[in-house]
């Protein structure tokens, strides 16, 4: 046997292998990656349709909360594992902002993964501690014009989809802000919460209920409309916040190399998830919906990532931030 037969003997046992394991996949659990520390917005979504999706796999999906530098430790973490589907990643926004930010990475976002599918894309709220002094958003902007030196504003980290909301609420108000930064929005919000923080921009998932429940207080919207579960909430836009548009898309992804027919399994079981009444009310019920089936797909999420990787490096070098 020729060297030239050998790898096409070789090259078609590895297709056949991969087709086989495609076949029967998957038969044990799988890991999901949330970048961010549990009780955060991106751990909630994580956690609600991991179980939807393990219901129609067949296999429990056991959520690992890896947090740090703005989502980037965990990422890097789902880059190096195998690429066999045993292992995904749910990752928001901050997929596309940390390849302008940090300088260093330990993996190429263009070409560390691959896609599953688009989740869902939730708004974001202005919000402060119940007793910050403005009362509404040109107080606000006052006040913080005033005490720019003092005013302290929680994020999860260089790059969390917070981060970026900060910067540019910063950029509208033409004023720096304190950045105090923690491994998620989870620990920010308990320190808003308890006063030891001033403000947060941070996603519905993680806002609603402590503003319906009175715990802090509000002052816009970050989505293009005002939202039905804060009918009163005005956007960013009305209240004079030029620019401060963003809405935190969440997608899944793999490592890159994970099988095509792995990738579409599990696209598969997101659009199950995703189209269950229960993860659609829940969601409903956070300020968000869930993706449309056509976006639940590789292919939209390929897209979405291109475009944000170009939207998101002139405003940060604009701004001046980066990590390292």
């Amino acid at each position: 046997m020729n060297t030239i037969t050998r790898l096409a003997v070789v090259f078609a046992a590895v297709v056949t292998a991969a087709s086989v394991q495609a076949q029967t996949y998957p038969e044990r659990e799988i890991t999901m990656i949330v970048p961010f520390a549990a009780g955060g917005p991106t751990d909630t979504v994580g956690r609600l349709i991991a179980e939807k999706m393990a219901e129609d796999l067949g296999q429990p999906i056991v959520v690992e909360n890896v947090g740090g530098a703005g989502g980037t430790v965990g990422a890097a973490q789902a880059a190096a594992a195998a690429p066999d589907g045993y292992t995904i990643l749910l990752y928001n926004i901050s997929m596309a902002s940390s390849a302008a930010l940090y300088k260093d990475l330990p993996y190429d976002t263009a070409t560390a993964f691959d896609y599953v599918g688009l989740i869902t894309d939730v708004p974001m709220t202005v919000i402060a501690r119940k007793d910050f002094e403005p009362t509404d958003v040109p107080s606000l902007i006052a006040y913080v014009k005033e005490n720019a030196d003092t005013i302290t504003m929680g994020n999860a980290g260089i790059g969390g989809a917070s981060h970026l909301c900060g910067i540019l609420f910063q950029q509208a108000i033409d004023a720096p802000i304190v950045p105090v930064p923690y491994k998620g929005t989870g620990p920010a919000m308990t320190e808003l919460l308890g006063g030891q923080i001033d403000m947060m921009c941070d996603q519905t998932t993680n806002t609603a209920e402590q503003i319906k429940g009175g715990g802090v207080k509000v002052y816009a919207v970050t989505s293009p409309g005002r939202l039905e579960i804060l009918p009163d909430v005005p956007t960013t836009a009305e209240a004079g916040l030029e620019g401060v548009s963003i809405v935190v898309w969440h997608g899944l992804y793999t490592p890159a190399g994970t099988p095509a027919e792995v990738n579409e399994r599990l696209s598969a079981a997101l659009q199950v998830a995703l189209a269950d009444p229960d993860v659609a009310g829940r969601l409903n019920e956070l300020g968000t919906a869930p993706s449309p089936v056509d976006d639940a797909t590789p292919a939209a999420l390929k897209a979405r990532h291109e475009a944000e990787l170009a939207r998101w490096k002139p405003i940060i070098e604009a701004a001046g931030v980066y990590a390292n």
